[in-house]
């Protein structure tokens, strides 16, 4: 009999509740799944990116800020995302029969109030539950472009809707004359003066509302101080400007030097060069 003593198996503790509602989704009877908001350190030192495409929006993310940060919380989105990191189908079977519940028939779940669609798998994931529980309604706002543009446009599920939402670095390839998109205002009058409309009245607007989709920034003043009166639109425009630049510059600097000179040729080996021409380079 060894004289080892076992090691016990640690089980992740799952969530057994996935589906929750903050104040202001409450207040319109919509339920929301979340994440933590972009990148972050689980307590054991691992790492996570739940929003790869995040852009200038990190800087100013309000799940990064307030209760989101309360211990508590953190621990429940950390607990969430373990989840489907480390057992996707059996989160995705915990999904399709949490919302098989009679309360969940006719209503609207948000995807993420923090977080983002990280990977296919993960999306893909998505699909087939909004597929198979089509009596329930769900919506998300993603900066994760070319991923929807590959695999939900062609053939989306019925009851899903989404809305593009700027700030992130896939901008570049939003069309507002044809995509359904969100950016975020520094107030309501920034809001009437572009000709877009606000979903201040109801989250819901995102979705059903006009094309156009306008929010209101967050009255946190450090926030609002770094916005500096731009649209998170114009304010990624202005940072993707700057990289180009950048990149432009150094490409630059690098063909100058390429270009400066005829390049010396490689040193001879020594069976090479002359006799006389060795001596003379020793001395």
């Amino acid at each position: 009999m060894s004289s080892h003593a076992s090691v016990p198996v640690l089980v992740p503790r799952r969530p057994t509740r996935l589906l929750t509602q903050n104040r202001e989704l409450r207040a319109i009877g919509v339920w929301n799944w979340t994440l933590p908001a972009w990148a972050g350190r689980f307590p054991d030192g691992t790492t996570y990116n739940t929003c790869p495409s995040a852009g200038i929006c990190r800087d100013v993310c309000y799940a990064r800020f307030g209760t989101y940060t309360w211990p508590t919380v953190k621990a429940k989105h950390h607990a969430n995302l373990r989840f489907v990191l480390e057992d996707l189908s059996g989160w995705e079977e915990a999904m399709i029969t949490e919302l098989g519940r009679r309360k969940f028939r006719g209503i609207w779940v948000r995807i993420h109030d923090s977080g983002d669609f990280f990977s296919d798998a993960y999306l893909l994931a998505w699909l087939r539950i909004m597929r198979a529980r089509p009596a329930t309604n769900f919506y998300a706002y993603t900066k994760e472009v070319a991923r929807f543009r590959a695999l939900v446009e062609p053939d989306p599920p019925d009851n899903f809707a989404w809305v593009y939402s700027f700030g992130g670095t896939q901008d570049a390839a939003l069309d507002i004359d044809r995509d359904r998109v969100a950016d975020v205002f520094p107030d309501e009058d920034a809001i009437a003066a572009a000709g877009w409309h606000s979903q201040e009245a109801s989250d819901l607007l995102a979705v059903l509302g006009p094309r156009l989709v306008a929010i209101p920034a967050n009255r946190i003043p450090h926030f609002l101080k770094r916005l500096g009166g731009r649209t998170f639109r114009s304010w990624q425009a202005e940072v993707d400007a700057e990289r180009r630049a950048q990149r432009r510059q150094r490409g630059g600097l690098r063909l100058v030097q390429e270009s400066a000179g005829p390049r010396p040729l490689a040193p001879a080996e020594p069976d090479q060069v002359p006799a006389a021409k060795r001596r003379g380079r020793a001395a």
